[in-house]
């Protein structure tokens, strides 16, 4: 009995040693969680502060999942929650964490070393952050880790050399979009049980390390975006269940080993922009029975292209441009019937045939979206049969071929044609009347060949066209006063021609319209004044015509011009005063005209000005000397006799008079008798005026404000790199406002007091060149209210940057997620008209249009004025198509935002933005984001919002939009459940079947109309 009992007694003592144990370890948990929270200095949903408290369980706290039995925490996920903080190395005791998932917040600083020797740990991920550091600095210790993902963030240093020495069980390591440089180490080859290898955009250099071939299990590599050296290992052959390989944009040289063309599973091969030399294997067929994506542009591949190509069936995309490539293409390529896009542009090809036979093949490709065969000496006739293409082609470029012959009516056929370019060959005859047919054009390129025969009437049907360029052949007649139905226009090039007569008036209602050149054509009667309607106007070139008359003085409104050429015409008359208000003119050329007067001394103050010519006209009167006149030379005035000024510029120099005293008094009593009461009368009636004016503005709510001001102002100026380092104090971490995949967008104050946001380009690759290269040519061609402007740019070998507005009111989502502010239903149908206004711009009024492909509350910018601005177009796409056109990327915008198209297949078009527009919209009016903890398994916030309507309104619906006076809750019901019902049509599950921009527009001011009136009869 004595021993029973004391068994018993020995069981209790260890279950309460037990019990203690596991007390203490969830407080080692806790305490570990709450120094985390401890550390985020910024919380916009409040979620840890009011969530994870002292007196409640972790195991209940959002993000947090224990295990059952010992109620450990195992997982923590706390991603997409926009925190602002820092890593505390407590964070290392959670002894038993399995999953660490901070992802898609704006972490910074380094990591504590403690985290990479937590043992249990199976998943890491710390993407798209701004974390910083050296991962050289400690030894990856981590024995159970599986994945690891601290893709776009901010380490830098070399990769560990041990980085393999500890790890087992990895299979998947993401490290790109950082600022890792040295040399792959070969010590990876010791990870035998990894799959993903990710290093793309970074600044690795070296050769590739052969010892990679060991890694048998390897199923993806990308090194794309790096600077690597030397030749591609031939033991990367070795993998046999390599799926894709990546390493384009590097400068690797050689010859392609032989024995990749034998892997068997490989899908997809991306070599392109490198310097890698030999020719394709003459049974690829055979090599690669499995490639679905073959990318060797711009290399020094040569030979022919074998004809066994064609039984690549699984091809998807081959792009094979910009190399050296020679020889007949098969007529047989037609074989590869799952073709999206074909590009062997720039090569030495040709046809077998005059009548560029392989065309006819190529009617196989029922998929066929682009093509492109542009710089090859094809030198043949287009035949008919090009009519017989895919319907689905949306780009045909055959440019700089030696084609010859008339351009075929049928070419007509392809009625989802966006892009057609046939320019520089030696096409004859008219311009096909069947054009017209094109409905869904919006470039076509016909300039430098032969062309003859007048501008066809039916190209103004065209109401989707962007860009027209006629330049360079011999079409004569009259310019077409049908032009105006082309409202969409934004370039139009008809110069080099025989066009006659006089510009047509209605030409000046393309209010819309960047560039136009009309040069070198037979063009005579005077500037029409209607030339200021052209506001956003960048470039105008009329030289060479018999242009005559005076200069309208209207031309000064066009504050956005850059370059403006009126050279070679009968212009007389003076330069008007208003060309001081140019402010942007870059390049100015009155030559040989005229012209006569003095030059205006208003013209000092165009400080971008860099290239003037007012040569041989008769203009007389001192040049001036101020400004930006000091950087002119004698060629800029030569062949006007009567101008004077200093030496250098080669002119007479100005006579000094001194006049008499008889004179002076004249003057004097001219000045008493009648200019004094003018000037007192003048006095009076503008202090009338302005009285009057103050008094209609009172009763107006003023819709400029000091910022709104000194951001126009800065348009004025350029910066220099001290100005931009100084305004963001040194560009100081706590400036950082947002971050994209190639920079990041900084605060900023300058000396005189104006705030602006400052965009800087990570200078990793040749791609972040490409980007600030893209975003500026897009943002400085963009003109819209509701798209975020760019000041200025700052450029040098070793920076990048874009000034931007600042946004003083910040985001939507700070406005949605933060309980210091409430917007009210006009507030936000407004902020998402504006919106919708932006995308409807973007999709459809845009010389191409443009995908952003990034649509969330966080994106969404509101000025002093609350009007909103979309921005961050880093992962912004440009099509060569509209609203139906598509097109692939590698790049995934955020979760819970993306069309089930972008995120599954990489698809993107004007439809994925619309559907991301119709989650943001119900987020607005939820003030639930989709990643939102109730959204698990299949339930969505789609789904929810579905679910839901049109019964249970108010368990959807913003709390906040149905408080206030009973009498109007109809009106505000009935609102919302047409907002409600938009949003869903926008997020179809079929692109096809959803909204587009143009309706979302014109619904959302419906509803917004029909809301006003209903409160305001009931009010």
């Amino acid at each position: 009995m004595i021993t029973v009992s004391l068994t018993h007694f020995l069981l209790l003592c260890l279950v309460v040693v037990a019990a203690a144990a596991a007390s203490n370890n969830i407080t080692t948990d806790q305490q570990a969680l709450l120094a985390l929270k401890d550390h985020i200095i910024y919380d916009p949903t409040n979620l840890l502060a009011h969530n994870w408290t002292s007196n409640t369980s972790v195991c209940t706290w959002i993000g947090i999942t224990c295990d059952v039995n010992s109620h450990r925490v195992t997982a923590l996920d706390i991603s997409q929650f926009n925190l602002q903080g820092t890593i505390p190395p407590q964070l290392g005791n959670l002894s038993s964490l399995t999953t660490l998932n901070l992802s898609h917040n704006k972490l910074s600083g380094n990591v504590p070393s403690s985290i990479y020797t937590m043992h249990t740990l199976k998943f890491l991920d710390f993407t798209d952050n701004q974390l910083s550091g050296s991962v050289s600095s400690f030894v990856f210790n981590m024995s159970s880790i599986v994945e690891i993902r601290l893709t776009n963030n901010r380490f830098s240093g070399e990769l560990p050399k041990n980085i393999c020495n500890y790890l087992p069980y990895l299979k998947a390591l993401f490290l790109k979009k950082n600022m890792f440089r040295g040399k792959i180490p070969s010590a990876l080859s010791k990870c035998k049980t990894l799959q993903i290898l990710l290093l793309q955009f970074n600044n690795l250099s070296g050769a590739i390390p052969k010892e990679i071939g060991n890694l048998t299990m390897l199923k993806g590599i990308s090194l794309l975006c790096n600077k690597l050296h030397g030749e591609i290992p031939h033991e990367i052959a070795n993998l046999r269940n390599l799926e894709g390989l990546v390493l384009g944009m590097n400068n690797l040289v050689g010859v392609l080993p032989a024995p990749i063309f034998n892997m068997s599973t490989l899908k997809v091969l991306i070599l392109m922009d490198n310097s890698l030399s030999g020719s394709l294997p003459s049974r690829i067929d055979l090599s690669l029975p499995t490639v679905e994506f073959l990318e060797l542009a711009h290399n020094r591949f040569s030979g022919t292209i074998p004809s066994s190509i064609t039984n690549a069936s699984k091809l998807t995309v081959l792009a094979l441009g910009e190399n050296t490539f020679s020889g007949f293409i098969p007529n047989t390529i037609g074989n590869l019937r799952n073709l999206l896009r074909l590009s062997l542009a720039n090569n030495y090809l040709k046809s077998s045939t005059s009548k560029l036979s392989f065309l006819s093949s190529l009617a196989n490709c029922k998929k066929l979206r682009f093509l492109n065969l542009g710089g090859n000496p094809l030198d043949g006739i287009l035949p008919s049969s090009i009519g017989n293409l895919s319907k689905s082609l949306e780009t045909l470029v055959i440019a700089n071929c030696s084609i010859s012959g008339n351009i075929p009516e049928a070419i007509s056929n392809l009625s989802n044609m966006l892009t057609l370019v046939l320019e520089r060959n030696k096409l004859t005859g008219p311009i096909p009347i069947t054009f017209g047919r094109l409905q869904k054009l919006q470039g076509l390129y016909l300039a430098f060949n032969m062309l003859v025969g007048s501008f066809p009437d039916e190209l103004c049907h065209l109401g989707r066209l962007n860009e027209l360029v006629l330049f360079g052949n011999k079409l004569s007649g009259s310019i077409p006063s049908c032009l105006s139905n082309l409202t969409s226009l934004k370039s139009l090039y008809l110069g080099s021609n025989r066009f006659t007569s006089v510009i047509p008036s209605t030409f000046w209602s393309l209010k819309y319209i960047l560039f136009f050149d009309f040069s070198s054509n037979f063009l005579v009667g005077p500037l029409s004044l209607d030339i200021g309607n052209l506001k956003v106007l960048l470039e105008i070139n009329l030289s060479k015509n018999n242009l005559s008359g005076d200069i309208p003085a209207t031309i000064g409104e066009l504050k956005d011009l850059q370059i403006m050429d009126l050279a070679y015409n009968r212009l007389e008359g003076p330069i008007p005063e208003s060309f001081g208000d140019l402010i942007s003119l870059e390049v100015l050329n009155l030559s040989n005209n005229k012209i006569s007067g003095s030059i205006p001394t208003s013209m000092e103050k165009l400080f971008y000005l860099r290239e003037l010519n007012l040569s041989f006209n008769k203009l007389e009167g001192e040049i001036p000397s101020g400004g930006i006149f000091a950087n002119f030379t004698a060629e800029s005035f030569m062949g006007n006799e009567l101008l004077c000024g200093l030496p250098n510029l080669q002119v007479q120099p100005c006579k000094v008079s001194k006049p008499r005293t008889e004179h002076k008094s004249r003057k004097k009593i001219l000045l008493i008798v009648i200019v004094l009461p003018l000037s007192i009368a003048l006095t009076i009636a503008i202090t009338l005026a302005l009285k009057s004016k103050l008094i209609e503005c009172g009763k107006r709510s003023t819709a400029l404000s000091n910022d709104s001001i000194l951001s126009s102002q800065a348009t004025l100026r350029r910066f220099s790199y001290l100005e931009l380092v100084r305004a963001t104090d040194n560009f100081a971490e706590n400036n950082i406002i947002g971050r994209g995949g190639f920079g990041s967008v900084y605060r900023a104050r300058l000396e005189d007091g104006m705030k602006i946001a400052i965009k800087v380009f990570h200078e990793q690759c040749a791609s972040a060149l490409k980007s600030f290269e893209a975003e500026c040519e897009v943002l400085k061609k963009t003109r819209h209210r509701n798209l975020i402007k760019v000041i200025s740019s700052y450029s040098n070998n070793d920076f990048k940057a874009l000034v931007l507005e600042y946004m003083s009111n910040g985001s939507l989502e700070d406005w949605l997620h933060s309980s210091n502010y409430v917007l009210t239903i006009f507030q936000r149908l407004n902020i998402m008209i504006d919106v919708a206004s932006a995308l409807e711009y973007l999709h459809f009024d845009h010389s191409t249009p443009i995908i952003h492909c990034d649509l969330k509350p966080s994106n969404v910018l509101l000025d002093e004025n609350m009007v909103a601005h979309l921005s961050d177009f880093g992962i912004a796409k440009l099509l060569s198509g509209e609203d139906e056109s598509t097109m692939r990327t590698k790049t995934l915008a955020t979760i819970g935002y993306m069309a089930p198209e972008y995120g599954i297949e990489g698809e993107v078009s004007t439809k994925t933005d619309v559907y991301s527009y119709g989650i943001m919209l119900m987020e607005t009016f939820t003030k639930k984001k989709p990643t939102d903890e109730i959204f698990v398994g299949e339930l969505s916030l789609k789904n929810w919002v579905n679910d839901l309507l049109p019964n249970s309104l108010v368990e959807v619906v913003d709390k906040t939009l149905l408080s206030g006076e009973e009498k109007h809750s109809a009106a505000k019901e009935q609102c919302l459940l047409s907002i409600f019902s938009l949003a869903l049509e926008c997020t179809m599950e079929s692109p096809e079947k959803r909204i587009n921009a143009k309706d979302i527009v014109t619904r959302l001011l419906k509803i917004r109309d029909t809301l006003s009136k209903r409160i305001g009869n009931l009010s």
